[in-house]
């Protein structure tokens, strides 16, 4: 079932594939990014009104757009809560964690490389790098997964069709000035989204019949009466929560706009992206409480993952240029989240795989193939992702951000415990990935919550254990990582 022409649909994304593009080169025409530091970092010059709207813009991944309105859909206002406060916990944490690097390096481009010179290890440094290098790569297979699966629905193409599109698109406009273009596209897509939300959704609750509609659906499908249920709270909850701060503090993303931000202004930057985010799934959830109402007749096709209910929601209630609207909007939230994913991987690769490149042509030549390589073997899990039986947005999201979950407590004791040791970290982030990972993806398989919440503490709960129990015996100095070449 489709709501749009196949030919409608193909002049939709060529229409959006230019007007990004052209956006992109017009704003990028300035010589500032044709540097590494540039091309990387925007010279660190981003101040913290727009570099509050590239860190909500970067974060609004499609678990945000999607699986927010899942959550409220299937659970009701606990499954909401559960989704959104942890979400901009996840962004207000770098308030605390990006002055702290900047006055530790200064001069930095990842955290894998301030855990390489910090530890004074080679193999914590390639470890660290496994988690955060994946954590890009699904940046960019869920985002394609997504929008994939929404333009599908909504225009009967097959879904194997318009995820190469999509990443040809964002891989495009990416290539030109990197991470200056990801922010400039970051404004403009954020913006998007607000004014078409705006737009889209009070018309959304009219039709359904007023705000008594969207208050009839709070207790979700599951009739969840309490925003805390114990249900909710165990079997979404403790995972959401771990998942999302161990991947915020796994994404490079965050990391390469802290170090982007102007120095005093990175507080000021991540608190107003944590708000301006927080807006968008909490307002979006509305359409999962008007999915709920039975007189209104919302139903998935066959086969469509449930987390598409609010694109269904929208096509059954509104005309066709309101969902093509809302189409534009969910767009710059996936297409926003994959370039930034491209972004972060490249400065991993310059930085962290490649020797030190000889100049700066030689750095950004280096950085657009690894946005060409990193975008191709995306798009290759991505249609592997396609026939793959019982398995979700929401199970692909919780995996990448578990895997991330390895790391996490080591990232942290990093930045504020001197006695960290090298074999702490080492032996406590390899047990949880040998241990944990498998854990957790067969409780997943076999859909059991308590193997899956017992995982996710198990990866947390072992990997500080190490750093406790293997502590260094002379603490490092308190100093900056001042050996770090620039």
């Amino acid at each position: 079932m489709s709501f749009v022409s196949q030919s409608t649909g193909y002049w939709f994304l060529a229409i959006f594939a230019v007007f990004i593009t052209l956006f992109t080169y017009y704003f990028s025409k300035k010589q500032s990014w044709h540097s590494k530091e540039g091309f990387l970092l925007a010279n660190r010059e981003v101040g913290w009104f727009l570099g509050g709207f590239t860190i909500a813009s970067s974060w609004i991944w499609a678990p945000a757009l999607f699986v927010s309105v899942q959550s409220a859909y299937q659970q009701g206002l606990a499954g909401i809560f559960w989704f959104t406060l942890p979400n901009i916990l996840a962004l207000l944490i770098f308030a605390i964690f990006a002055p702290r690097i900047r006055a530790r390096l200064p001069k930095g481009y990842t955290f894998p490389q301030y855990i390489k010179y910090r530890l004074e290890s080679d193999r914590v440094h390639k470890m660290f790098l496994f988690p955060y290098i994946f954590y890009q790569l699904m940046a960019v297979v869920v985002q394609l997964f997504a929008g994939g699966s929404l333009l599908s629905l909504l225009t009967g193409i097959q879904l194997t069709t318009i995820m190469p599109i999509l990443a040809l698109i964002v891989l495009i406009y990416t290539l030109i000035s990197g991470f200056r273009a990801s922010i400039i596209t970051d404004f403009v897509q954020l913006g998007l989204i607000y004014i078409i939300g705006i737009i889209i959704l009070p018309m959304a609750w009219r039709a359904a019949g007023g705000l008594d509609a969207v208050t009839a659906g709070i207790h979700g499908i599951q009739n969840i009466g309490s925003i805390f249920d114990p249900g909710v709270a165990f079997s979404f909850g403790i995972v959401t929560s771990i998942g999302l701060l161990a991947g915020s503090i796994s994404d490079q993303s965050n990391w390469q706009r802290a170090f982007a931000i102007k120095e005093g202004k990175v507080v000021k930057a991540f608190i107003f992206g944590s708000i301006l985010f927080g807006i968008v799934p909490i307002a979006l959830s509305t359409l999962g409480f008007l999915g709920v109402k039975p007189n209104l007749n919302i139903t998935l096709p066959a086969g469509v993952d449930a987390s598409m209910i609010g694109v269904q929601t929208v096509a059954a209630l509104l005309p066709f240029w309101a969902v093509s609207l809302f189409v534009i909007m969910l767009l710059a939230g996936l297409s926003s989240a994959l370039d930034a994913g491209l972004s972060a991987a490249s400065s991993l690769w310059v930085t962290d795989v490649i020797k030190k490149p000889a100049d700066d042509n030689a750095a950004i030549k280096a950085a657009r193939y690894s946005m060409l390589g990193i975008t191709v073997l995306g798009l290759l899990v991505s249609l592997a992702a396609v026939y793959v039986p019982n398995f979700g947005l929401k199970q692909l999201w919780w995996v990448f951000n578990t895997i991330a979950a390895c790391v996490a407590v080591p990232t942290v004791l990093s930045l504020y415990w001197n006695k960290l040791s090298e074999k702490g970290v080492f032996w406590g982030v390899l047990v949880s990935f040998v241990v944990g990972i498998p854990l957790f993806i067969y409780g997943n398989i076999i859909d059991k919550p308590a193997w899956i919440v017992g995982a996710s503490l198990f990866i947390v709960a072992v990997s500080t254990l190490f750093c406790l129990i293997i502590p260094r015996k002379v603490p490092w100095a308190n100093a900056q990582v001042s050996q770090i070449p620039t």
